[in-house]
């Protein structure tokens, strides 16, 4: 399980306690088995000090309105933590500082560049995998599935499929990219527009009942993309919103909580269905101490798993970066933080 703590429509994750659960009992080659988990140091952000914000403010107020209620669930959520988490959490991660953190993950960043395009695999087994791929070893989960290349084509071979979930982290546009992309064209994906998006069809791949979550930016012209282009294309019903926040190990917000249109130190999940989907959370907090990996996204299985009314769910990643259990990943680089160097052994 990925939740520490939980109470009405706040939720506070551990990422890497996940990971580690998935990887243990790891099967090589040989048969001999080991436990893995991520490298420490790629979760051990532990202070919030930010540089000024030279980016022009922009006075919206949904985006006020919004932030001041995120911060005001933020609270509630840190009052009801327990102290033992909380010096938990901290005694775990203390080990770098953020700048450090940045450098390490831009290390892996251009280490784990690979050409996967048009490779298909997977691990139908029930227990997770060292498997060599190329000339390359990455850990695999068990009842997991990946198809490397564009999500659209991806899509189309799995057209006789339909799934009770789906999470989408698209490629929006953004400047961090953007500067990737000026220094190496290899360290960046290909950014997409919001119709390019909308035009996947993920339509036909949608059970009579199913949940859609999609990571999206606090950009008004994302969120309202999301509602009125891309799950209108998709069949899909907007549902209600959640909020990742990123916290420090001291569990204190990443940066301010800004007063206009500024960065936040929040994502939204913007969660949707088809057909009949009862008790999902809404307006939820979900916080966690984020990972230095670029879209390395926290876990969502452990909350979108029991709203569905279904023996065995099936579950597909869009635009994914990393594996999860029983699930299919569709993408350029599915396989990118499962490469053996991110993890350490246990």
């Amino acid at each position: 399980m990925s939740i520490l703590f939980s109470e009405n429509n706040l939720v506070l994750i551990d990422h890497i306690n996940f990971i580690s659960k998935i990887y243990e009992g790891v099967s090589h080659n040989k048969q001999e088995k080991s436990n893995y988990t991520l490298i420490g140091k790629l979760f051990s952000i532990n202070n919030s000090k930010q540089k000024g914000n030279k980016k022009r403010p922009r006075e919206c107020s949904q985006i006020i309105e919004e932030a001041s209620h995120v911060k005001q669930m933020y609270n509630d959520l840190y009052e009801k933590i327990p102290i033992q988490i909380k010096q938990n959490i901290r005694d775990k991660y203390n080990l770098l500082e953020t700048s450090l953190v940045r450098d390490l993950s831009r290390k892996y960043f251009e280490c784990t560049l690979f050409d996967h395009k048009g490779l298909n695999g997977g691990n139908n087994s029930d227990g997770p995998l060292c498997c060599k791929v190329k000339d390359d070893y990455f850990l695999i989960p068990p009842k997991a599935r990946f198809l490397c290349g564009c999500v659209k084509e991806q899509c189309q071979k799995l057209k006789t499929n339909k799934y009770d979930i789906v999470i989408a982290d698209p490629p929006w546009w953004n400047k961090y990219i953007r500067r990737l992309k000026g220094a190496n064209d290899k360290l960046s994906y290909s950014m997409m527009y919001n119709e390019d998006i909308a035009s996947i069809p993920l339509k036909d791949l949608l059970s009579k009942n199913s949940l859609i979550a999609v990571w999206c930016t606090n950009a008004l012209s994302n969120i309202n993309a999301v509602k009125n282009i891309i799950f209108p294309e998709w069949g899909v019903e907007y549902v209600t919103t959640w909020y990742w926040l990123k916290v420090n190990i001291d569990l204190a917000p990443l940066c301010e909580f800004s007063a206009g249109c500024k960065k936040q130190p929040y994502e939204r999940v913007i969660i949707g269905k088809v057909g009949e989907v009862k008790n999902i959370p809404c307006d939820l907090l979900l916080a966690s101490v984020p990972s230095a990996l670029h879209s390395h996204k926290p876990p969502l299985l452990d909350l979108l798993t029991p709203c569905m009314d279904v023996k065995e769910v099936k579950i597909l990643e869009l635009f994914a970066r990393y594996l999860l259990p029983n699930t299919t990943s569709v993408g350029y680089e599915p396989l990118k933080w499962q490469h053996i160097s991110l993890y350490e052994e246990r």
